[in-house]
């Protein structure tokens, strides 16, 4: 039995010279990234980056600077944020600048995972061979001595101007404890959902990635509600909003997009599309509790962000900040005579249930209900 200890990943790192960290966090690397927290903080030595392609495009801008290997973590699903910045940028074949990424394995062959995980699962080591990205597997079977030459082997490849991964599965790493992580709000997600749920009524509701689709799919089977109403977007991190306005663009139903503070931040530019667009039938609900929490907690800038700002200046018509259900509620009650696109950042705590599940329905079942439900709506304009 192996199970590397972070400290001693961290060791070899530094025999490569690696003192500078950037990346999105992932749970399977949830002790590699506590473990960052708990060395460097958010500092210039470690950075949490807004998407995967942006840590790529920082990490680059370190070594330009200093001639220092970066590290680059994520999780699996982030490859595909990476790819451009990596192939037109790191690449032996382009600028050739070494990194070492650290890689979390969601969707492992033959290992239970959420849908959405299963196929990046299945593609992760075949799109690394494409990216001619040489990697080595940690798992809970590989020892210290294991480790060591695989950081001897991959010192001669970044020496080639080459870049390397290691695929880290779970349970692979451990370390002594996660760094204990809170902030200073006290509305919880779940009552906000609920709030908003209570309101929308017949509404269309696009709920993002992570804990936030799955508080919508138990509120909905708590209240006996069709979940017909709402679109779960259970991966691509990021994109609810613009799902949301593509929805918005073909029916006359209020549509709501329930976003996390570090989704917004990962592809903020839709913002700027949505707010040039206007639909009048868009409410974007931005649920700011200042972490990635459904990975970790490792956290977000976005509490140095003016959040409702950044709608205004991107064309949305108003755009306000809460952190208290009543004032919440004072804010859904003024909707009907508000002017859309209309944003909602609602300031939350950290934390979620610990008896919270996952949705029992697929996501093709998902996308037909919505559909079917679309489709009768528009069918009685």
């Amino acid at each position: 039995m192996g199970i590397v200890r972070v400290e001693i990943l961290f060791s070899h790192l530094s025999k490569l010279g690696i003192d500078f960290f950037t990346g999105v966090p992932d749970s399977q690397l949830r002790s590699f990234c506590s473990h960052l927290l708990s060395e460097f903080g958010i500092s210039e030595k470690h950075i949490v980056a807004s998407n995967e392609g942006n840590a790529a495009a920082i990490a680059a801008g370190y070594y330009l600077a200093t001639g220092k290997i970066p590290c680059i973590y994520l999780q699996n699903s982030g490859l595909g944020n990476i790819v451009n910045p990596f192939v037109s940028l790191l690449s032996n074949r382009v600028y050739s600048i070494p990194s070492v990424f650290i890689i979390g394995w969601r969707g492992e062959p033959g290992v239970k995972d959420e849908p959405q995980h299963v196929f990046q699962g299945e593609i992760t080591l075949s799109l690394l061979n494409t990216l001619s990205i040489e990697y080595s597997i940690l798992d809970k079977e590989t020892t210290a001595e294991e480790l060591e030459e695989i950081i001897n082997h991959f010192r001669n490849i970044l020496k080639e101007g080459k870049s390397v991964a290691l695929v880290v599965k779970k349970g692979a790493l451990q370390s002594e404890g996660n760094v204990s992580l809170a902030n200073k709000y006290v509305l919880n997600r779940e009552q906000v959902i609920e709030s908003i749920v209570s309101y929308s009524d017949e509404d269309i509701i696009v709920s993002t990635t992570g804990k936030t689709s799955r508080e919508l799919f138990e509120i909905r089977e708590r209240n006996a509600q069709s979940h017909k109403y709402d679109f779960l977007t259970v991966g691509s991190m990021g994109h609810s909003s613009s799902i949301a306005l593509g929805i918005a663009l073909k029916t006359k139903k209020n549509v709501w997009c329930l976003d996390g503070d570090g989704a917004f931040l990962m592809h903020m530019g839709s913002v700027a599309i949505i707010g040039s667009i206007a639909p009048r039938n868009f409410i974007h609900v931005v649920l700011n509790n200042v972490s990635h929490e459904s990975v970790g907690g490792i956290p977000t800038v976005m509490d140095h962000v003016d959040i409702p700002s950044i709608a205004l200046a991107c064309g949305y018509n108003d755009a306000i900040s809460v952190h208290g259900l009543e004032d919440l509620e004072q804010v859904l009650q003024r909707l009907p005579v508000v002017k859309k696109p209309y944003l909602i950042e609602v300031k939350i705590s950290k934390g979620s249930r610990e008896t919270l599940g996952r949705p029992t329905t697929t996501p093709c079942q998902n996308k037909e209900s919505l559909m079917k439900y679309i489709k009768e709506q528009n069918r009685l304009k």
